[in-house]
C-alpha cells in the first residue's frame, strides 16, 4: 500500500498561506517564494530533488498538473529529469488529455480513485501544491504525512493550506521531524494520527 504525502515540498507562509508563491496568479501578496526564500532556495532545491527521487509517483489536481507540466517539460537537469520521467496521476472532473510524459488521468470520484491508487502502489505518492485536492483527501483520512517548508513571512491574507478548518474539523498530527533548510526555512514533517 502506498503512503500519500502532501509535499513536493509544500511551501507555506508562517501564517499558513499557500496562494500564489511565484506571483503568476496575480494575488496582491504573491511572489513570496522568491522574495522571502532568498539564498535558502538553493538548499530548498536539494530537498525537492531528494523528495522527487524518493517518490513512487506524483498525484496532482488539474490546475497544478498544468502549472508543473508547463514549467518542467522543457527543462533538463536532475530535478527536471526526475519529474518528467516519474509516474504522474492527475485528478480531473473535466476531460483532460495528458500531455506530460508518464501521466494518467483519474476521472470519476476523486476520493474513490485515489483510494484505489493508494491500494495499488507502493511507496510515497506525493501531492505537490494541490492543496484543494489535498484538503479533500485529508478530510477522508487518505493523507498519511504533511511536509511543510515554512517561509519567514506573515502575509495576513490569502488561501491557507488547511483552509478555514470547518471542513477538516480536528485532525491530530504527530511531529516526525523538524529541521532548517538553509538559514531561514523551517522544514516540518507531521504524520496524521488516523482514528485518534
Amino acid at each position: 500500500m502506498g503512503k500519500i504525502v502532501m509535499s513536493g515540498p509544500q511551501n507555506v507562509s508562517l501564517d499558513g498561506v499557500v496562494q500564489d508563491p511565484d506571483g503568476a496568479e496575480g494575488f496582491e501578496r504573491g511572489g513570496w517564494f522568491g522574495r522571502f526564500g532568498g539564498e535558502d532556495l538553493a538548499a530548498w532545491s536539494e530537498v525537492a530533488l531528494e523528495e522527487a527521487l524518493r517518490a513512487e509517483a506524483w498525484l496532482l489536481g488539474r490546475r497544478s498538473y498544468a502549472f508543473f507540466g508547463t514549467r518542467w517539460r522543457p527543462r533538463s537537469g536532475a530535478l527536471a529529469d526526475r519529474l518528467n520521467s516519474m509516474p504522474k496521476y492527475v485528478v480531473s472532473a473535466t476531460p483532460l488529455e495528458p500531455d506530460w510524459d508518464n501521466s494518467t488521468v483519474l476521472s470519476g470520484d476523486a476520493v474513490t480513485e485515489v483510494a484505489k491508487l493508494k491500494e495499488r502502489l507502493d511507496g510515497e505518492i506525493v501531492v505537490p501544491a494541490s492543496h484543494r485536492l489535498g484538503r479533500t483527501l485529508m478530510e477522508h483520512d487518505l493523507v498519511d504525512e504533511v511536509r511543510l517548508v515554512v517561509f519567514p513571512v506573515v502575509l495576513g491574507t490569502g488561501e491557507r493550506f488547511f483552509g478555514d478548518g470547518t471542513v477538516l474539523g480536528t485532525k491530530p498530527l504527530r511531529l516526525l521531524e523538524s529541521r532548517t533548510i538553509g538559514d531561514g526555512l523551517a522544514f516540518l514533517t507531521y504524520a496524521f494520527v488516523h482514528g485518534g
